[in-house]
């Protein structure tokens, strides 16, 4: 379960990650699999060359693209959630769900 995301926020991930871009997004989500993490970014393209080449940059193995139909991404949880937001400069996102406290 999503929440914690403003409509116009999703949007803009949405148009980006069609539009071919590496488009960045967090978000509170609870999902029993996962105990522990409370949040999720979502790291999209739908150009999958440019994302297997990005996240290839921070270590992320091709085969674990979510292959959406309409916005493949990465799902990305804990230290490398935190790490890779970091050198992504997306301070906001850091700030916002409190990552660093965790």
């Amino acid at each position: 379960m999503a929440f914690g995301v403003k409509k116009e926020e999703l949007r803009t991930w949405k148009t980006n990650v069609r539009k071919g871009n590496i488009a960045i997004l967090t978000h509170f989500w609870l999902d029993e699999r996962f105990p522990g993490c409370d949040t999720v970014t979502k790291v999209g393209c739908s150009n999958i060359d440019k994302l297997k080449e990005w996240g290839r940059s921070y270590g992320l193995a091709p085969e674990w693209i979510h292959r959406d139909p309409h916005y493949p991404h990465f799902d990305l949880f804990g230290d490398r959630q935190l790490q890779i937001l970091k050198e992504e400069g997306c301070w906001n996102q850091i700030h916002r769900f409190r990552l660093e406290k965790k």
